[in-house]
């Protein structure tokens, strides 16, 4: 069963972002359930050369905190990689669109997001990251 997360028509955006408080309390549950065994609780990432393959060739979990590539990565982009998993990038990540709908993934981007300091957010925003 999924449960729906959205954006309540009466619940403003946090100030600066795109995403609301109810997105972000539902995307640190989410994270922890799905993405922290990997990407570490605070999305700080757990393997410091994060760039260097393994040994099988691909590639470890990025930090999702705004100190790897994934704020260089439009909404639609990150989605779509929850959506359909890290494998066909070079990674081992499996594909998240059988746990969780586009509104639960969207909650969790705004978690990883929120990590983001104003700076990375805001050069994401100018760069077009909300398509």
């Amino acid at each position: 069963m999924f449960l729906i997360v959205g954006c309540s028509e009466n619940e403003p955006p946090i100030e600066g972002r795109w995403y609301t408080q109810s997105q972000l309390s539902y995307g640190a549950t989410a994270f922890k359930k799905h993405c922290a065994s990997c990407h570490g609780e605070e999305a700080q990432g757990l393997i410091t050369d994060w760039r260097r393959p393994l040994s099988d060739g691909s590639y470890p979990p990025p930090p999702l905190n705004g100190t790897a590539h994934a704020w260089h990565h439009q909404l639609s982009v990150l989605m779509r990689t929850i959506q359909n998993g890290g494998i066909s990038l070079g990674g081992k990540m499996p594909p998240f669109n059988d746990k969780l709908n586009d509104d639960e993934i969207k909650s969790v981007i705004a978690f990883f997001q929120n990590k983001w300091d104003d700076n990375i957010y805001n050069v994401w925003i100018e760069r077009g990251g909300l398509k």
